[in-house]
């Protein structure tokens, strides 16, 4: 679980966690009543989240509380309509930078802009807009059990930050279909284009001639534009080609797990210099 620490009596901070952790704690500290975020905050760190996850646009939770069953609870945001994600997908699809980081599992820090520009917020304004519901007895919203999950949230977002488009009706996995058959549309668009200004054809004898030099087809003197460069995570590393490490059985895993979170770390590097 993430440590929450308080910055103050009144707010609650983060460090070194990524941007979209970071904001939605700092959602929660524009929260007026801090006494009873304080009382979740600390149902969250003793443990009484027993489980935790999203179905559709909904993230469900089981909270147990001071009665012998559980407490279950739902908490979800307006999700976005089917003709707003085309909009915000079409503007995405034109920055390849987007797919990049996207298809890399990272969360564009420009991307809150990209909604923005089509009269849509990714993240809630203020915690009104968050709606919640929990089996509790407490008229009061949000109650105790409420507010210790949207602490666990900010571990959720941290492990998976697509879980937002999630809650806003979208999944990750539909998001980057959408961008592949856009860019593929493009390209394919591209292509007839080339070819219906490349090739002639001849009435006379019915044949088609190519008016590409074929001498200097590969060759390419303009730069490349780095925001062509789709840049994805290798499924195969250099530790699963090489296999087993040849040492005794006791040492063979720490070494391989230590080797791991190295070749992790420079891969992770490596990406996010090659994205600039």
């Amino acid at each position: 679980m993430t440590a929450y620490a308080s910055a103050s009596s009144s707010a609650y901070a983060l460090e070194d966690e990524a941007w979209w952790v970071q904001r939605w704690v700092e959602l929660l500290n524009t929260y007026r009543f801090k006494k009873r975020l304080e009382r979740g905050r600390i149902y969250a760190r003793e443990g009484h989240i027993l489980s935790l996850e999203y179905k559709g646009s909904k993230v469900t939770a089981l909270v147990q509380g001071t009665a012998e069953e559980p407490y279950k609870l739902s908490i979800w945001l307006d999700a976005f309509s089917d003709e707003d994600w085309n909009y915000v997908i079409d503007s995405l699809s034109e920055q390849a930078i987007y797919s990049a980081q996207l298809l890399a599992g990272e969360m564009p820090a420009e991307i809150e802009a990209v909604f923005t520009a089509n009269g849509l917020s990714l993240y809630p304004f203020n915690l009104s807009e968050v709606h919640s519901k929990c089996s509790c007895p407490d008229p009061k919203n949000p109650c105790k059990h409420i507010a210790a999950v949207y602490y666990q949230l900010g571990d959720f977002f941290r492990e998976d930050p697509f879980v937002l488009f999630q809650l806003r009706g979208r999944s990750r996995d539909s998001i980057l279909d959408a961008l592949r058959q856009r860019r593929q549309s493009t390209a394919t668009s591209t292509e007839v284009l080339t070819t219906d200004t490349e090739l002639a054809i001849q009435p006379e004898s019915g044949k088609v001639t190519s008016q590409v030099d074929l001498q200097h087809f590969w060759a390419y003197a303009e730069p490349l534009d780095s925001e062509l460069v789709v840049i994805t995570p290798a499924e195969t590393t250099v530790l699963d080609v090489l296999g087993k490490i040849p040492l005794p059985p006791e040492d063979a895993p720490a070494v391989m797990g230590h080797l791991k979170e190295i070749y992790q770390t420079v891969a992770q590097q490596a990406m996010m210099q090659a994205l600039g």
